[in-house]
């Protein structure tokens, strides 16, 4: 009902008076300059663009597939488990994002919780990942788009994504939230068609897939070992990742600190759900079990065998849009961050001074757009597997870092001025760092990817204590914006 009650305000913006929910908000020191942004969201439409940064049908398409093809059917267990696990990262995001609303994201909770040069450390992680994440997602996009349009190449194609949303995020984050929401909505039409293809085919019970997982060993069907559903886990957890991110569009919402926490448990809720539900139907209904977890495109062969090869057309093209939103909801992001950046001195003076100019008449951070997206483009030729090594372990880091941040704020009473607590204080950010832990140590027994992953995570955090101890005179002309 709050989610209904929410979107009928966004479709009727007659109905709110947008001065009244700033003065219900309170007056803040950014809102009075020049350089604020505006606010003009409600929950729905922050909600948009948080789901459209999860983009669970790519997360279905390219991450699922690959824990499919760690565990098998077993891979329905993983994602359970991993489902349970988001939740209290959840929690804490939530609780940390009603006590600081800020742009800048979990470096100014970490920030104002364990201190400025461990905020600045996060920084550092979130820059370096936030230009190479549009180039990994716009990568990912041609292997669908040569679908309809076979021979282009996969970096021209992701270049003239990121292009294309970087123009498109310099519009006004309501009209933004908009075409996310259109770009969702075909998005989970992809997956509610999937999901019926499974349930339409149905081949054997839920049951039998939670009580006798299998996978492909020898070349026959075996019964996947408890060990590795638990390693599928690790993967699974970053198909729901991105329920966090609202926290960037914060200082566009109206009532921040009460409506940040509900955006951010919804983002995660719907998640799952349009998540779980085709990864379970296409399990039960898949004809043919062995050659579907063989596959290194399960979902793909599977619609091209039930529904044919024009419905594999379709959903491919929902795919690609799906990317296409997830890049442009990424920019937007980007965009509000590097703002932050700007407004706390992080950069010479001259770039500071661009990255918190606000375009006149779009109330958009266009400079801290634009630069961002130019970056992205660079790393596109990278290459996705590079990107992976560069930013395979960084989401985790970050994630560790909230979770002692809660803890601090919590002894410390820094985030005792939250409008949300979590629940069952403190197990959340507790078992959040045992999971996150547990990742770790997988990473680091992965020579391809994991370790040196977490080696780079290493260097990026020592050059940036470096450059705030150094070129930032021990973070002196460094300061946090004022949290509401």
């Amino acid at each position: 009902m709050l989610i209904i009650t929410e979107i009928w305000q966004e479709l009727t913006p007659g109905s709110y008076s947008i001065q009244r929910e700033r003065l219900l908000s309170g007056p803040t020191t950014v809102e009075s300059q020049s350089n604020a942004l505006n606010r003009c969201l409600g929950v729905a439409g922050a909600l948009f663009l948080t789901l459209s940064a999860v983009t669970p049908a790519s997360s279905v398409f390219v991450i699922v597939s690959g824990v499919i093809a760690q565990a098998g059917t077993g891979a329905l267990l993983s994602m359970a488990a991993a489902a349970l696990l988001s939740v209290p990262i959840a929690y804490v995001y939530a609780e940390l994002s009603s006590a600081f609303p800020i742009a800048g994201g979990e470096y100014c909770m970490v920030g104002y919780t364990l201190g400025r040069s461990a905020g600045f450390a996060v920084l550092g992680l979130a820059a370096f990942g936030g230009m190479l994440a549009p180039a990994a997602l716009a990568l990912g996009a041609g292997t669908y788009i040569s679908v309809v349009i076979p021979g282009l190449s996969p970096t021209i194609v992701a270049i003239a994504i990121i292009a294309v949303t970087s123009i498109l995020g310099i519009l006004h984050i309501r009209t933004n939230a908009w075409i996310t929401g259109i770009f969702l909505f075909l998005e989970l039409l992809a997956l509610a068609l999937l999901a019926g293809l499974g349930l339409w085919n149905v081949k054997r019970s839920l049951l039998e897939l939670i009580t006798h997982p299998v996978w492909v060993s020898g070349g026959a069907l075996q019964k996947t070992p408890l060990a590795v559903i638990v390693l599928a886990t690790s993967i699974s957890v970053f198909a729901y990742d991105g329920y966090g991110s609202a926290i960037y569009f914060s200082e566009e919402m109206r009532c921040a600190p009460r409506a940040i926490a509900r955006t951010i448990l919804w983002a995660l809720t719907i998640t799952v759900i349009t998540e779980m539900l085709p990864v379970t139907a296409v399990l039960v209904g898949v004809p043919d079990l062995k050659s579907f977890l063989s596959s290194p495109n399960p979902f793909g062969e599977f619609v091209m065998a039930i529904g044919g090869r024009f419905l594999n057309i379709a959903i491919s093209i929902g795919i690609a849009l799906a990317i296409l939103n997830a890049v442009l909801a990424t920019t937007l992001q980007n965009a509000r961050f590097f703002y932050s950046t700007g407004r706390d001195g992080t950069w010479h003076r001259h770039i500071n001074k661009a990255f918190t100019t606000i375009h006149p008449r779009l109330r958009s951070p266009w400079i801290a757009t634009l630069v961002p997206g130019l970056a992205s483009i660079i790393m596109c030729f990278l290459g996705i597997n590079l990107i992976l090594v560069l930013t395979g372990t960084s989401i985790a880091v970050v994630y560790a870092a909230v979770c002692i941040a809660a803890i601090s704020g919590r002894h410390s009473g820094t985030s005792s001025h939250a409008t949300y607590r979590m629940p069952l204080y403190p197990f959340p950010p507790v078992i959040g760092l045992a999971a996150l832990g547990y990742v770790f140590y997988v990473s680091a027994l992965d020579p391809v990817f994991g370790r040196p992953s977490l080696l780079v995570d290493g260097a990026i955090v020592a050059l940036s204590l470096g450059y705030y101890r150094l070129v930032l005179r021990n973070g002196d002309s460094w300061v946090l914006r004022e949290h509401q």
